[in-house]
């Protein structure tokens, strides 16, 4: 009998050794009171600072919102999609949890060495808590979406109900990407150099602040990949939701439901099966 399997027959395990996925996410769920205070932690930090404090949560995208509006609104002219400002205002304040997600989901593991290196616990806790902190400092941008697509020409109906299961799809989106950026930059530390690049890209790429049906009415196959852009999806679904007589694709709505599932268990999946090369990353 080998020593691993003296170890096997006595009950004793590997330290550190990565659990089955159940398991696994029972001890994620067991601190969900740690992912919500350190995700409020660090909003407190990243706020105290500045005078205006937390007003800068919704302060910041609506200072985008006017800068983009009127470049975009201008060049534009008549292509200006109808409720052009609820329009603008759902892409801006959407992409931003997005964008917000990507650019601090890649750091979440990596910015936490000490702590992963010194403490036991499952390290999909630190995106969860990074994806957390982007969802609480979105709510209050969401209310202020609500308050403000009124006098922009909304009316309050029953699709305003449609916004819990478009917000809570997102969310798990978003976790995904969280979850697969993490892991991408344990190994491969330059993709924070990528990102604020890639983010550039979707913005433009997902229809923020023009509607890209009226530009490539002519141009079928580029106006499909904005069909099957997730981060597109979510943005028509919104819009969908909140701005009267609006229309929306079926392919998206399938295209959003499948690039939701497939990212949250592929990204589950994938930051897991790393769990134990995480701590030997220096």
């Amino acid at each position: 009998m080998n020593l691993s399997d003296y170890a096997a027959k006595h009950g004793l395990k590997r330290v550190g050794a990565r659990p089955d996925m159940g398991r696994y996410l029972r001890q994620v769920w067991e601190r969900r009171t740690f992912i919500f205070m350190l995700a409020r932690s660090r909003i407190q930090a990243r706020n105290q600072q500045n005078r205006l404090g937390f007003a800068w949560l919704i302060i910041t995208p609506l200072i985008d919102a006017l800068v983009y509006g009127t470049v975009f609104g201008l060049l534009q002219g008549d292509k200006r999609p109808d409720h052009f400002i609820l329009f603008l205002l759902i892409g801006i304040f959407l992409f931003r949890l997005f964008s917000d997600c990507v650019s601090t989901g890649a750091r979440a593991v990596i910015n936490n060495q000490a702590l992963v290196q010194t403490l036991s616990f499952p390290r999909m806790v630190l995106p969860l808590a990074v994806v957390t902190e982007h969802v609480l400092s979105f709510l209050p941008v969401l209310l202020v979406l609500l308050v403000l697509s009124i006098p922009l020409g909304a009316v309050p109906s029953l699709h305003w109900l449609l916004l819990f299961p478009i917000v809570l799809l997102y969310i798990l989106f978003n976790t995904g990407v969280v979850l697969i950026m993490a892991r991408i930059a344990v190994s491969f530390r330059d993709i924070g150099q990528m990102i604020p690049f890639s983010n550039r890209f979707m913005r433009y790429f997902s229809g923020v602040f023009y509607d890209p049906a009226v530009f490539l009415a002519a141009m079928p196959a580029a106006m499909f990949l904005f069909t099957i852009n997730p981060v597109y999806n979510f943005l028509e679904f919104t819009r969908y939701a909140l701005i009267p007589g609006y229309q929306l694709e079926g392919a998206m709505v399938i295209s959003g439901m499948v690039w939701t599932v497939a990212v949250v268990v592929l990204g589950g999946l994938f930051f897991w099966r790393s769990e134990e090369h995480y701590g030997r990353i220096s």
